[in-house]
C-alpha cells in the first residue's frame, strides 16, 4: 500500500503546479506549434532588443535550415550600427534619432555592410561588468556627437573616426579575421558560410494612415534609416504571423510592452476586454496616434499556444534573461498582439501566396 501511494504521488506531483494555476484561475498553457530556438539571452542594461530579437530570429532560421545551432554576436551588430547612426545624426543636423533603439532591418543592413561573427569572437564588453551596460556609452556618444556638430566636424574623416574609437573602448575593436571551429574567416566570409540571403526577409506593418498593399516609410523614431515596410490590413498581418509559424518559420516582432497589460512578473500579456472588447483597424490606429502603442521593444515569436479556456496565445522569446515564470519566454494573447504589433519581419517564403506575388512585383 505504501509503495502504491509513493508511486501515485510521483505521478501526480508534476501536475501539481498546473493544477494550482487552474484552481487560481491563472492560465495553463498547452503548446500547439513551436519553432526551434536557441537559448534565451540577456540584453541587460542596454537598449539593444532589436539586435537580440533579430539575431535570435536568424539563429532559428539556421536551425530550420538544418545548419545547426549557432550563438551569434548581437554586440558586433550594435558596434557596426552606431557609427552609421551617429553619422546620420550629424548629417541631419541632430534631427535624427540617436537613441539606442533600432529595428530588425538594422541588423540586416549591418550584416550587408560588415558581415557577422560568433558570440565567442565578439562579446562586446570591454568595461568592468558581468552583463551589458550601455548607460555611459550612450551618454558619451550623444555628448561627443553634439560637440562634433557644434564644432562643424560632422564629416566622416573626423567625427566618425572619433566615434569608432569610443566604440572600440567600450565594445571592442572589430575583428578582421578569426578562427571558428578550426577554420579561418573574415566577418563577411563567415556570414556567407551560413547560407542566408538577407533579401529573403520582409517587414510588415498595419496602419490606415498609410496606403494599404504598398511599401511605406513607417514614421517611428527607431526607423531612423527610413527602411520600407509593406502595409497591410490587420487581418492579413495576423494571417502572415500564423502562416509563418504553421510552416515552421519564426517571426521577429516589434511592438509595445509599456502598458500594465504586459506583466513581467507573470510572463503574460493580455488585453482588458472591458477597454478592448474587439481589436479593429480603427482602434489600432487610434492607439498608434495617441502613442498608447509605440515601438518600444522587439522580441521573437516562436510558437502558438492556448490556455485552459481555449484562448489563443503566441509564445515569444524575450531578451531579458531567464528570471521569469516561463524561463525567459512570454505568452502574448492573440488580442494583445493584434493591438500592440507595430511591425513584424518574416521570411518571404513563409508568406501567403497572394502577398508574396504582390511584393515580388
Amino acid at each position: 500500500m505504501k509503495n502504491n501511494l509513493v508511486l501515485l504521488l510521483g505521478l501526480l506531483l508534476p501536475f501539481y503546479g498546473s493544477a494550482q494555476n487552474l484552481f487560481n484561475g491563472e492560465p495553463v498553457f498547452q503548446t500547439d506549434i513551436e519553432v526551434k530556438s536557441t537559448s534565451v539571452k540577456d540584453q541587460a542594461n542596454s537598449g539593444t532588443c532589436w539586435a537580440f530579437a533579430t539575431i535570435s530570429f536568424i539563429e532559428s532560421e539556421l536551425l530550420r535550415m538544418g545548419k545547426g545551432e549557432y550563438d551569434l554576436s548581437e554586440m558586433y551588430i550594435v558596434r557596426n550600427t552606431y557609427p552609421v547612426k551617429c553619422e546620420n545624426y550629424l548629417r541631419l543636423h541632430k534631427t535624427a534619432n540617436l537613441g539606442s533603439g533600432g529595428q530588425a532591418h538594422d541588423v540586416l543592413n549591418a550584416i550587408k555592410r560588415d558581415g557577422l561573427v560568433p558570440e565567442e569572437v565578439f562579446k562586446g564588453i570591454q568595461y568592468p561588468s558581468a552583463g551589458h551596460n550601455h548607460e555611459e556609452l550612450d551618454a558619451v556618444l550623444k555628448a561627443v556627437s553634439d560637440v562634433l556638430f557644434s564644432q562643424k566636424k560632422n564629416d566622416a574623416s573626423l567625427g566618425i573616426n572619433l566615434i569608432n574609437n569610443i566604440l572600440d573602448l567600450y565594445l571592442g575593436k572589430k575583428p578582421e579575421t578569426f578562427m571558428f571551429k578550426n577554420k579561418a574567416y573574415s566577418p563577411k566570409s563567415f556570414w556567407e558560410s551560413l547560407g542566408i540571403d538577407v533579401n529573403d526577409y520582409v517587414e510588415f506593418t498595419s496602419y490606415s494612415c498609410y496606403p494599404f498593399n504598398s511599401f511605406i516609410d513607417l514614421q517611428i523614431p527607431d526607423n531612423w534609416s527610413h527602411d520600407k515596410y509593406y502595409n497591410i490590413p490587420i487581418d492579413d498581418l495576423m494571417a502572415v504571423i500564423d502562416l509563418a509559424l504553421q510552416k515552421g518559420y519564426s517571426v521577429c516582432w516589434d511592438g509595445d510592452v509599456s502598458g500594465s497589460d504586459f506583466s513581467s512578473k507573470k510572463g503574460i500579456a493580455t488585453l482588458d476586454i472591458s477597454v478592448y472588447p474587439k481589436v479593429t483597424q480603427e482602434n489600432r490606429q487610434a492607439s498608434f496616434d495617441h502613442l498608447s502603442t509605440t515601438d518600444d521593444h522587439l522580441m521573437h515569436i516562436v510558437g502558438i499556444a492556448h490556455d485552459q479556456y481555449g484562448n489563443k496565445y503566441y509564445k515569444v522569446k524575450n531578451s531579458w534573461g531567464t528570471d521569469n515564470k516561463y524561463n525567459g519566454f512570454w505568452y502574448l494573447s492573440e488580442f494583445y498582439v493584434r493591438l500592440n504589433t507595430v511591425a513584424v519581419m518574416v521570411n518571404k517564403n513563409a508568406l501567403p501566396e497572394k502577398i508574396n506575388k504582390i511584393i515580388d512585383k
